[in-house]
């Protein structure tokens, strides 16, 4: 018997079929350094048209987590994508470095400044530690495969960055936007620090929530203005008239100004039985809040004895319920009946719309609260007492006095330091403030917000809506590790010295001599002269989102590669209140205009369950353990596929499947480079004119993928581009073109035009696909093209979208629709041959005849393929027939007008291809072949094909 292995083409690749991510990787990632691939992308895209993504920079603190792997991977995606498209798309990441976590890690290491370290020291540390956790971050972000500037990143800690800082805050100063206010601010008492609404997070608080009375002093005030119910002549006299507040801060009442009320809320005078539960009353409430009131109160037994506009209490005088004090009824617009009694406790120390209101009526802001959240020693009753303690001891006292009409606990959402977790508090301080108002922040914000893309859409009306609602903002903190707010002021007046811009600009280039420390170190008079006993050097320092949110102005206009405003900012949905909103107001303050012209949200991720992880539940996946035991390129491809724009649930299935679909691409690409060994593009490819159809159609259909995956790419749809690679792979390739094209590969005369035919095409596909993947399967793609037979570029980075591709020509023989008709016959006719095997009438798909019972349509389109139909439906024969001849054996089919029967296809099975034809056996020298064996064994191999 004659071997006839040595006449196949069979496939032959070192490409290994395992991608053993995790120990290949690390090794490419020593080469992709060796050649300095990001300078190689920098050189090829010098002069084109810059497309720039803006890093947003996370916090130099902490081994990264996996949602720092997801933000990294997706601008990873977004530049290599963009570099494809032939843009010259530079990436400098960046870390913030200042702020309070860093404190307080040093602290835990060397003691508090100014105690066991001095504050130079301190910062020194400070300095050393974010270093170190840059490093640490900087390695498993490359370790991602993220491609980027790594040797040039900006810091906020840089002395350049830190004095560009100061020149930004110059520049918002000299705008009208900052003022110096005694406000109340969100308060940490364990920071002992203001914090930014971005620092504050709402969970639930159990609060004791109490009904307090305040004594009307002037009754007249109240029986001029009230209206009598019908039927009453007088208003009834008896004991103290009373107002009526609900509150859940009782700690807050040593500082109250005032009671508020509504202007066009109607009010009710209450009188309750003597032997209500409260006792013989006269009580002032709002009517919508009535009947809840007394059901609170457990009172039955009521009359109403008067009715109120809100406007009528108008400067009623009250008396403090505990303190030697008189408040007046102030009237506010922010008065609700939501809940409580319609009559709102004021303290402009400790709350904005208090504060707002209070500044309207000229209250006193009285802060009696200190610094650590404790009562100064001057505060009656609860003098030394930290305010949530105070807060039984302020009940009692209400109790004692007869003031308390009701006290009970609720639960409710309560705002948290981020940073440790616990309940903060409203406390008015001396702050810097960039203004909303002041010189129309808010206004021109709003207007430039609208000028952005915001993607996902709905990006915009959530940035509108915290534009709007948005207080003031306070940038000062007190803390030591941070850029200081390097501002003169009185010493008499408090006011900024006159000159005041130009004196940052001095600071500023002290700073970036030797950073924030040369503030410190500065001697007035080297910068005031004469004017130095005047002013004070300020203390405080900068909040961090200041330091964040000037990067636009700190890095995008002092890089040469860079360019401003960037094109996209990419983050997590949680910076639109963070870094998104920061970034926007101060490039308004400066420039008057947005920072970036895209905005792209991502969501957070969740486990398998959908819920958030944590370490207390055991479910967090870290990265270097996805990394390490699966491959970056598993990571990578979990991302890409996932809907960002929502929750991003990843566990060990969700990864498994992940590593499924790898295997597909994988798989695809190994069996395209095993089937053009031996190929050379320079010298073997055929032009597309020679090409088979089923090649051609090939060719075109890649065209068309490539088309939507470049699209998908453009419009930041990572997950439509996976799912068109992936189903390109296991659909179009591997369950028709390769599955066809291996008889015509395997068996063909090598070097003939069918076998050159499919190589070539193959080779454009893999040309194609290679590029497809690099931008989320860098790893694996930059594999490839090391296997690739020709190569313009070292790496597949600085490469552009494949251009030899080509579109069928008009009036070909077999068009598009044509071949999509195939490619759903085929699917039919595999489902018929499953049930033949099923039954076992056939083995193999090569040991069945079909017979088509087609109507009109499909005689027409597959009319001139004829014979050739049985390579593309990879069986041994074909015969159509009209379908109004079909039998009983013919079996119905999805396809109207189709109808399929499988039977056992007749003649003897040829050695060397498998088919099973009537001329095996004609040529006896070659009595196992058929003739089109035979022809590609000692003839030419040109025999005609279609597929």
């Amino acid at each position: 018997m004659t071997d006839y292995k040595q006449t196949l083409n069979l496939p032959q690749t070192d490409f290994p079929m395992r991608g053993n991510l995790a120990k290949r990787e690390p090794e490419m990632l020593a080469r992709w350094e060796a050649l300095n691939v990001y300078e190689k992308i920098r050189r090829a895209r010098a002069g084109r048209e810059k497309f720039i993504l803006h890093d947003g920079p996370p916090y130099a603190n902490g081994d990264i987590h996996i949602g720092h792997a997801v933000n990294k991977i997706l601008k990873d995606i977004v530049i290599k994508s963009r570099t494809l498209d032939g843009y010259d798309a530079p990436y400098v990441p960046g870390w913030d470095c200042h702020g309070l976590p860093i404190e307080l890690n040093v602290e835990k290491q060397i003691g508090k400044p100014g105690a066991k370290v001095s504050p130079a020291e301190f910062r020194q540390q400070c300095r050393a530690y974010a270093e170190s956790q840059i490093q640490r971050q900087m390695q498993d972000f490359r370790r991602l495969g993220v491609l980027g500037d790594w040797a040039n990143p900006y810091r906020t800690m840089d002395y350049s960055y830190e004095a560009n800082i100061v020149r930004a805050l110059a520049k918002i100063v000299k705008n009208g936007h900052l003022h110096r206010g005694f406000k109340p601010v969100y308060w940490c008492t364990d920071c002992r620090s203001a914090l930014a609404e971005a620092e504050v997070e709402y969970r639930d608080k159990r609060s004791p929530a109490i009904d307090v009375t305040f004594t009307v002093l002037d009754e007249g005030q109240i029986s001029e203005r009230v209206h009598l119910p019908e039927g009453m002549s007088a208003f009834p006299a008896g004991g103290a008239l009373e107002i009526v507040i609900w509150t859940t801060t009782p700690w807050t009442l040593p500082a109250n100004q005032a009671v508020a009320v509504h202007p066009e809320l109607d009010y009710v005078v209450v009188e309750t039985a003597k032997d209500s539960t409260v006792g013989h009353r006269r009580l002032i409430v709002a009517q919508a809040l009535l009947l809840d009131c007394m059901a609170r109160w457990e009172v039955s037994d009521y009359q109403i004895i008067g009715f109120l506009k809100g406007a009528d209490l108008e400067n009623v005088q009250l008396a403090h319920p505990f303190l030697e004090r008189q408040v007046p009824v102030i009237l506010g617009r922010h008065v609700t009946t939501e809940a409580g009694t319609g009559l709102v406790h004021t303290a402009p120390a400790h709350g904005l719309d208090d504060f707002i209101i209070g500044q309207q009526y000229n209250l006193p802001v009285d802060n009696p609260v200190n610094d650590d959240g404790v009562f100064a020693e001057d505060v009656p009753y609860v003098a030394g007492e930290f305010v949530f303690s105070a807060n039984q001891a302020i009940i009692e006292l209400l109790h004692e006095r007869g003031y308390l009409l009701k006290q009970e606990a609720i639960q409710h959402s309560y705002p948290h330091c981020w940073r440790h977790k616990i309940p903060i508090i409203f406390r008015a301080t001396p702050q810097w403030f960039v203004s909303m108002t002041q010189a129309g922040l808010r206004e021109q914000a709003l207007s430039e917000a609208e000028k952005v893309q915001w993607i996902p859409d709905w990006g915009q009306a959530r940035i509108e809506s915290m534009l709007q609602q948005r207080p003031d903002w306070c940038i000062s903190r007190q803390r030591t590790w941070g850029v200081p707010i390097a501002l003169f002021v009185d010493k008499r007046t408090g006011e900024l010295h006159p000159n005041s811009v130009e004196l940052m600009e001095k600071v500023a280039e002290r700073i970036e001599q030797d950073g924030v420390q040369a503030w410190y170190d500065l001697d007035p008079r080297e910068i005031l002269g004469d004017e130095a006993n005047d002013y004070a050097k300020v203390q405080d320092i900068l909040d961090v989102w200041i330091d964040s949110g000037v990067s636009h102005y700190c890095v995008l206009a002092q890089r040469d590669e860079l360019a401003r405003p960037a094109d996209l900012y990419l983050e997590g949905s949680d910076q639109h209140r963070g870094w998104f909103q920061s970034s926007l107001l101060t490039s308004v303050a400066m420039d008057g205009h947005a920072p970036y012209r895209q905005v792209l949200t991502h969501g957070f991720t969740v486990d398998e369950k959908g819920e958030k992880m944590s370490k207390s539940r055991g479910n967090v996946v870290a990265p270097q353990k996805v990394i390490n035991s699966l491959g970056a390129d598993i990571l990578r491809l979990w991302v890409a596929s996932t809907d960002y724009t929502g929750e991003m649930a990843v566990g060990d299935a969700i990864l498994k499947h992940a590593a499924d679909r790898y295997r597909r691409i994988r798989n695809t690409a190994r069996f395209l480079l095993a089937n053009i060994h031996g190929f050379d593009p320079q010298t073997d490819a055929l032009d597309f004119d020679d090409l088979l159809p089923l090649d051609q159609w090939a060719i075109a259909h890649t065209l068309e993928t490539q088309q939507a995956i470049v699209a998908a790419y453009q419009n930041y749809d990572f997950h439509e581009a996976m799912q068109r690679l992936h189903y390109f792979c296991s659909v179009t390739m591997g369950g028709f073109y390769l599955d066809i094209i291996k008889d015509r590969q395997y068996t063909a005369k090598t070097g003939s035009r069918p076998h050159r035919s499919c190589q070539t095409a193959m080779y454009h596909i893999l040309e194609a696909m290679v590029r497809w993947m690099m931008p989320v399967l860098s790893f694996t793609a930059d594999e490839i093209w090391q296997h690739l037979p020709y190569r313009e570029t070292e790496t597949p980075f600085d490469a552009e979208w494949y251009t030899k591709l080509s579109p069928l020509p008009e009036g070909a023989p077999i068009s598009m629709s044509d071949w999509q008709a195939i490619v759903r016959l085929k699917t039919a006719v595999n489902k018929a041959i499953e049930v033949a095997r099923n039954a076992k009438l056939i083995g193999g798909s090569l040991e069945a005849q079909v017979d088509l019972y087609v109507n009109d349509e499909w005689r027409s389109r597959l009319g001139g393929i004829g014979e050739e139909l049985r390579f593309l439906l990879i069986v041994s024969k074909v015969t159509m027939h009209s379908i109004g001849d079909a039998d009983a054996h013919a079996e119905s089919t999805e396809l109207s007008g189709l109808r399929i029967r499988v039977r056992p296809a007749e003649g003897e099975k040829c050695i060397r291809c498998w088919h099973r034809r009537p001329d095996v056996g004609v040529n006896p020298e070659h009595p196992q072949l058929c003739g089109r064996c035979l022809e590609n064994v000692v003839g030419d191999g040109e025999e005609r094909r279609i597929g």
